[in-house]
């Protein structure tokens, strides 16, 4: 029996995927060593040598069959292989593969799936292979709406965000309009509370603490806070968020005005929070000529 702590210490030794990993132990009987052999023999160590690698550039999208939607995140190192079909129809086999299954709870769900005989992760350790830089699923959720709610999808940037809604009882037109707010307006959160516990005390002390410094008591400061962290929702929280194409009015209003309610809101940038390459466009031009 191969145990999961076998699984990920092959992993981080290799850099392979999961399930590359796990066939690699059941056929060396879980020794580590014979399975590092293993898997160079099949050519999966030209992938796994890209592991420590920077993939911080990618492609984000969204899929939409009935009522369901798929968003995904997929990272590579350089802008130049966004534009890769190999790469970009990955992205999409990816993305339509989510659609088939009931629900994705983590990213070993979709690594998983298996397309016309190979899995997710044999399909990218395959392209990494092919393309020559590290490609790696770094995101993906599965949503699914009743028949009385709407999809709204926009992408922006040819993929760099992508954001994805769920509106009740107003149109899909409305639903694209706040998905369209979601990406131009990066809210952190769909309402205020969604707003962790923990954020919304650091916040507060923050602010209170701007108060005081401003010169006001205490017993005023902490007035003042209530006020500043209304302007704290209508900042990050997108149903209080000013509505770009009409400024009289907030998110909320503007679905409410229109028969419906937010329901959900997924919203992807492309390589936010990660560390990303540092060099410059000769040098990666040069890189990717093979001089």
């Amino acid at each position: 029996m191969i145990s999961a702590k076998q699984v990920n210490e092959l992993r981080e030794k290799t850099g392979a995927g999961m399930m590359d990993c796990k066939k690699a132990l059941t056929a060396c009987n879980g020794d580590i060593e014979a399975s590092i052999d293993w898997l160079r023999e099949k050519g999966i160590s030209k992938a796994a040598k890209k592991a420590d690698r920077i993939a911080a550039e990618g492609l984000a999208n969204i899929f939409i069959d009935g009522n369901k939607a798929s968003i995904l995140e997929v990272n590579c190192e350089t802008d130049f292989v966004t534009r890769n079909q190999e790469f970009v129809d990955m992205v999409n086999t990816i993305g339509n593969a989510i659609l088939t299954v009931d629900s994705v709870k983590s990213n070993d769900d979709v690594l998983n799936i298996v397309v016309d005989g190979k899995s997710i992760s044999e399909l990218i350790t395959d392209k990494t292979a092919k393309i020559g830089e590290k490609l790696s699923l770094r995101r993906a959720e599965l949503v699914n709406k009743s028949d009385d709610e709407s999809f709204g999808s926009y992408l922006h940037m040819g993929g760099k965000i992508a954001s994805l809604v769920v509106v009740k009882g107003a149109s899909e037109d409305v639903a694209k309009d706040v998905a369209m707010q979601a990406a131009a307006m990066r809210p952190l959160y769909l309402n205020s509370s969604e707003v962790p516990a923990e954020i919304l005390e650091k916040e507060k002390e923050v602010l209170k603490e701007q108060a005081i410094n401003e010169g006001k008591p205490e017993d005023i400061a902490e007035k003042m806070v209530l006020g500043r962290i209304s302007k704290y929702y209508k900042e990050n929280c997108l149903v209080d968020q000013e509505f770009v194409k009409d400024s009289s009015m907030d998110i909320k209003t503007y679905v409410k005005n229109n028969g419906g309610e937010v329901v959900s809101m997924i919203r992807y940038e492309v390589g936010e929070g990660m560390e990303h390459r540092n060099e410059n466009l000769a040098d990666e031009v040069a890189k990717q000529l093979g001089n």
